[in-house]
């Protein structure tokens, strides 16, 4: 992020777990939630009230909230795809 001039205004320290009931608050105030697993990304829109399916791609096995996490206005971005993160992020 700091390559393309980008400074987060909030981080967590990676010993800080995320679960289920963090994972719904923050899709909830999401209307797009793109989430990358490895070279797969799943992305969900209008989102409402977020559904076990896009909880269950947000957790990883641990049943913690993948990471990284970003949320750039009303698009949360959960795990690391670059090529999303650049269409997201990168203007």
């Amino acid at each position: 992020m700091d390559a393309n001039g980008l400074n987060p205004k909030k981080t967590l320290p990676a010993s800080a777990k995320l679960g289920r009931s963090d994972a719904i608050e923050l899709a909830t105030k999401a209307t797009t939630v793109i989430v990358s697993k490895g070279k797969k990304v799943i992305v969900f829109k209008e989102i409402g009230t977020p559904g076990s399916e896009l909880v269950k791609a947000m957790l990883g096995p641990t049943g913690n909230l993948r990471a990284p996490v970003v949320r750039a206005g009303k698009k949360l971005l959960v795990g690391f795809n670059e090529q999303e993160y650049q269409r997201a992020l990168v203007r």
